[in-house]
């Protein structure tokens, strides 16, 4: 296989070891029998599914979790025995390739049953049913329903009832009202089964790491802080160990000039030096991920911050550097540097969002390089 060969030196740093130590400390956290269900949707949150789920494996996590029959079928086709969990809705037709293929697909609905029974399975389909406690999104909403749809899939031959779960709404936040109420539903709905499956699992992120213990059943869904970042304000005070961070984004100088006072920078011409200054031009722009509000976001280069003038290009956005530098000079745009850091969640503030949007913007232009 040819070694692909990256010339643009705008690249995102994943370090697996992060991820691992971030799974090992979690393990430590949890009840012994407690199983870790890595969440490797929206590729990896952005850090790449594959790599991500085969760090996740080595550390001790047993199950993988996804959003869309896609990301299950490109997980499946390089990780081939661990099982694979489709969290979102899936049609019908792809009954038969995820029973193939040992792909647990999720069901909050009669209607699928009967038409899935229908297709040609011509090995066991394992299904969680998706119970809504308080969410809104996808789940049975009652103790009928939950019967119903048990006993319509313990009817047929080549599908089973392999677990039940629920999301919830409110775990990352210190009002802890709405989330009891969304938990003791729960415990009421999974009373009406009459055999519990395999799998009973409600634990989020926020839910492992700062609630009851009680709720980690038999196991819990591990996602942004497998990531090094915490859910929430609330549960970055409260986190029983520290995360470490899996990507860094990192860059160089393309081009150095010196501006005097009164000439201007970018498209509109939104920043005009008032004194004779340094600027510096990177490789990135919003096409990569650095979006166009990301204008007066600071960067580091040789330890110190410097802050990105005028528009964001499609491909590029300049630096008011404190002096002149090389071309070539490093530029952490996420990540640390002497000491100094720009996180995830700097961005995600900047942006008036949350972190999780952050790695999931970087676009697929910029290469993963995976530090083991």
């Amino acid at each position: 296989m040819e070694e692909i060969h990256y010339y643009r030196p705008t690249k995102a740093f994943i370090h697996l070891q992060a991820i691992r130590e971030n799974i090992t400390q979690l393990k430590k956290h949890l009840q012994s029998d407690v199983q870790i269900m890595a969440v490797v949707k929206a590729n990896g949150y952005g850090h790449g599914d594959v790599q991500v789920a085969l760090a996740a494996i080595q550390a001790g996590a047993t199950l993988l979790a996804v959003a869309t029959p896609e990301e299950a079928i490109h997980l499946r086709a390089q990780i081939t025995s661990t099982d694979i969990l489709v969290l979102g809705a899936s049609p019908a037709s792809f009954a038969p390739y995820a029973a193939k293929h040992n792909i647990t697909l999720t069901v909050f609905s009669m209607e699928w049953v009967e038409q899935a029974a229908l297709l040609n399975l011509m090995n066991k389909l394992k299904l969680h049913i998706k119970i809504d406690t308080g969410m809104g999104r996808l789940g049975v909403t009652s103790k009928e329903e939950l019967q119903s749809l048990y006993e319509a899939i313990n009817a047929t031959e080549l599908m089973e009832v392999d677990g039940v779960f629920t999301h919830f709404a409110t775990a990352d936040e210190e009002d802890a009202l709405y989330f009891e109420t969304q938990a003791q539903l729960f415990r009421n709905m999974l009373q009406v089964m009459p055999v519990k499956p395999r799998l009973v699992h409600v634990a989020n992120t926020a839910t492992a790491m700062v609630k009851d213990e009680e709720l980690q059943f038999d196991a819990i869904r591990f996602g942004i802080s497998m990531y090094g970042m915490a859910p929430s304000p609330y549960v970055a005070e409260n986190l029983p160990f520290p995360l470490q961070p899996a990507m860094s984004l990192e860059t160089e100088l393309v081009h150095v000039k010196r501006l005097t006072a009164g000439q201007s920078v970018g498209y509109g011409a939104t920043y005009t030096a008032n004194k004779d200054v340094f600027i510096g031009t990177l490789p990135i722009g919003y096409a990569d991920g650095l979006l166009r509000n990301l204008t007066g976001q600071t960067v580091l280069i040789d330890g110190q911050r410097a802050p990105i003038v005028g528009r964001i290009c499609m491909d590029q956005c300049m630096i008011l550097l404190p002096k002149a530098y090389t071309v070539g000079e490093k530029v952490t745009l996420i990540g640390t540097q002497q000491n100094v850091t720009i996180s995830l969640d700097e961005w995600a503030a900047k942006l008036n969002t949350i972190n999780y949007e952050i790695p999931c913007i970087i676009t697929n232009r910029v290469p993963r390089i995976y530090i083991s």
